[in-house]
C-alpha cells in the first residue's frame, strides 16, 4: 500500500504544478478524492483517485456574504447554526459554489433583536462589512410590525416625525397601516429595542416585529430559516 501523504502534495505532483498552487485549487474546491469534493490541503491520501474540476482554477475565492431570513427567537449564536447546506434557498440565483472557507470569520452586521425575525446579514467580505459599518445608517430598512392595542389620536404623524429614544432624535419614517394590526415602517438607522418604543408612545405594543429590507435588498421569497448568497452585482 501506498505511504499516505498530503493531499497538496499528491495534487502538486499529479498536476505538475506547485505547492501553493496545489492548494488554492483544494481550498477553491476544485479537487475531489474518490468523487468527493475536499478542501482542506492536509488532508492524508494515499491510493484514492484525485481529480480536478474542468473548470478548476487558482484564483482565491470571492469573501462570502450571506442574507438569512431569521426566525423569531434566534439568537446571535443559533443564526449561525442556520448556515446547513439542507437550509440554502433553492432559488438562490447567485451561481455561488458552497465553499467550507465561506463560513469562517462572519462578522454578523445590522443584528435585529432575538425576538424579530427577518432578514439578517452574515458577512466575511471587508467591503460590505465597512459599507455597512459606516454608511447602515443611512440606508433604508422596511418593517412589518404586528401591532394590538388602540392608537392616540395623531398616532401617525408623532411616529413619522418627532419622538426621542434614548436621548437620540428619530429620523423622519415613512409608516402606514396594512391591515388593522400590521404597521409598515419604512425608516433609517434602526436601534435596538427603537420599534417597540414607537409603538408604545401611541398606545400600541409591538407583538412581532418582521424586518423585510435592508437599502435595495429584500427577503423575496426566501422561507424563514433558509439563507441565500448575495451576489457580486448586489449592492446595498
Amino acid at each position: 500500500m501506498t505511504t499516505p501523504i498530503r493531499l497538496d502534495k499528491r495534487v502538486a505532483a499529479q498536476l505538475q504544478c506547485s505547492r501553493s498552487q496545489a492548494q488554492q485549487y483544494i481550498e477553491g474546491g476544485w479537487i475531489s478524492v474518490n468523487g468527493v469534493v475536499v478542501e482542506t490541503p492536509q488532508t492524508m491520501v494515499s491510493e484514492e483517485v484525485i481529480t480536478l474540476a474542468a473548470e478548476g482554477s487558482t484564483e482565491a475565492a470571492e469573501a462570502a456574504t450571506f442574507l438569512i431570513n431569521k426566525p423569531a427567537g434566534c439568537t446571535a449564536e443559533q443564526l449561525f447554526a442556520l448556515l446547513a447546506d439542507d437550509n440554502r434557498f433553492a432559488d438562490d440565483a447567485s451561481g455561488i459554489r458552497s465553499l467550507r472557507r465561506h463560513f469562517q470569520r462572519l462578522d454578523y452586521l445590522m443584528p435585529l433583536d432575538d425576538a424579530a425575525s427577518g432578514l439578517v446579514v452574515l458577512t466575511q467580505d471587508w467591503r460590505v462589512r465597512r459599507h455597512l459599518q459606516e454608511s447602515g445608517g443611512s440606508l433604508e430598512q422596511e418593517f412589518v410590525v404586528e401591532v394590538s392595542g388602540e392608537p392616540t389620536p395623531w398616532a401617525m404623524p408623532r411616529l413619522t416625525h418627532g419622538l426621542v429614544h434614548e436621548g437620540r432624535s428619530l429620523p423622519q419614517a415613512k409608516i402606514s397601516w396594512q391591515s388593522e394590526q400590521r404597521l409598515r415602517f419604512a425608516i433609517k438607522d434602526v436601534r435596538p429595542g427603537q420599534l417597540q418604543f414607537m409603538c408604545s408612545q401611541v398606545g400600541l405594543e409591538a407583538e412581532q416585529i418582521r424586518r423585510l429590507r435592508i437599502g435595495r435588498i429584500g427577503l423575496s421569497k426566501m422561507p424563514e430559516g433558509q439563507w441565500r448568497y448575495l451576489s457580486a452585482e448586489q449592492k446595498f
